[in-house]
């Protein structure tokens, strides 16, 4: 089934009888070529890939629960390429690239929306370091704008603009930023990979990983072995418990992000904006709701739920940055599982296994990367070379020191930083 507007219309028109369900629920074969451990977003689009970049098809995506049902369906949506440090810089410009042609190469609708970034700033500091990211995203390729306290005004002017502690001093612009809808990401990584032939088996937890004279030999699920030639683990904020059952120790923490939505208002942020000083950023849905977070609440845990003085942090920047939040009602929260490392930057490398590979370590980045991350972890099983974007994505930087890439200072032990 392919989509088009002639299809929706004569869909439309004929009761809707003619849909067939994205992807098949096969049963899991007995031997793969490649086995990816996690039906989110990076492991759907790194199945994806590998079956459209490398011609591999005999392969098995597998899910301990339903596809989308982890991180990559609790978010809040932002796509940006904003970053400083080499490194980090190529690779995210190299996802934003990907995000503009995705509708088109999946054909099917996203929803990503370049509706462009504001970070704020409230200090003459902060404006230099948002100058010097400036200068360093359009070295890069990508378009940044530095924006005064009038300019700034011109966009959001519901800001509180004078406000004691935090006075806006000014923004940085980044007009390709945006949002993207995280289920449709989901579903159409899903489809693209399930008409290339790859098995998305849900409700097949891994419960161990077969190595054998130090090579990975396949896995033990709940719904009986599988045997691979090759395993890549791709499981966001469960990669230190799944690692273990191959002997790895990652440097990851595992931490609570929540996020917020409120009631369906009338169209009123037409941006995605983010306060520098409280750590909160905010956009609306195209169903009408705000969508916010904030900060990591800063103890380790494996439950997709927060603590409640976070919720008041956050509602607290919110009503600092823009009163008028005050007045709309919060429908729901949820709880995405963040996998920090201690520099704020990720992973994708092989590990001391042959044929064992890893993607973890998004920390808060994890949504936007995940075209660029299935893309380049997909080079990167199919070939055992890196990609050229994520060259720097070493696992042994931790231990030997050399190559970290603390982008934000804001990984599982931010404190330290």
């Amino acid at each position: 089934m392919r989509f088009s507007g002639w299809k929706v219309l004569s869909e439309g028109l004929t009761g809707n009888r003619g849909w067939s369900p994205h992807w098949r629920e096969p049963e899991p074969r007995q031997d793969y070529d490649v086995v990816i451990i996690g039906g989110g977003g990076h492991g759907l689009s790194t199945a994806y890939y590998l079956a459209k970049e490398h011609g591999l098809t005999n392969i098995a995506v597998l899910e301990k629960n339903y596809i989308g049902g982890g991180n990559v369906g609790r978010n809040t949506t932002i796509v940006r390429a904003n970053y400083f440090l080499p490194g980090n810089s190529e690779f995210y410009s190299h996802a934003l690239k990907l995000w503009e042609g995705l509708e088109e190469d999946l054909n099917y609708n996203v929803m990503h929306s370049q509706r462009g970034l504001i970070n704020l700033f409230h200090s003459d500091g902060q404006r230099d370091a948002f100058a010097r990211r400036g200068n360093a995203m359009i070295n890069q390729g990508d378009d940044a704008e530095l924006l005064d306290r009038e300019g700034v005004r011109q966009y959001l002017p519901y800001l509180d603009f004078d406000n004691g502690r935090f006075p806006i001093y000014g923004g940085l612009l980044h007009r390709r930023g945006g949002t993207a809808r995280h289920d449709a990401v989901a579903w159409g990584y899903a489809r693209g990979a399930d008409q290339r032939g790859v098995h998305l088996i849900q409700n097949c937890e891994v419960t161990g990983i077969d190595i054998e004279n130090g090579r990975v030999r396949g896995v033990q699920t709940t719904r009986g072995a599988i045997r691979a030639r090759k395993v890549g683990i791709v499981v966001a904020g469960r990669s230190g418990q799944v690692a273990a059952m191959a002997g790895l120790r990652l440097p990851i923490e595992s931490h609570v992000l929540q996020a917020f939505v409120t009631e369906g208002l009338k169209p009123v942020i037409d941006h995605v904006v983010s306060f520098g000083m409280g750590h909160f950023y905010i956009s609306q849905s195209d169903k009408g709701g705000l969508v916010f977070g904030g900060d990591l609440d800063f103890y380790a845990s494996y439950a997709q739920r927060g603590n409640l003085p976070m919720v008041e942090h956050v509602m607290e920047a919110g009503m600092t940055l823009m009163p008028m939040i005050g007045k709309a009602r919060v429908l729901r929260s949820w709880g995405g599982i963040m996998d920090m490392t201690p520099d704020g930057s990720p992973i994708i490398d092989k590990t001391g296994v042959d044929g064992l590979y890893i993607d973890c370590g998004w920390c808060y980045g994890g949504f936007k990367a995940v075209p660029a991350s299935g893309h380049c972890f997909a080079h990167l099983i199919a070939t055992d070379r890196p990609h050229g974007a994520a060259t720097r994505f070493r696992l042994d930087r931790f231990r030997t020191g050399h190559g970290l890439m603390d982008e934000e200072g804001t990984g599982a032990q931010h404190n330290l930083h």
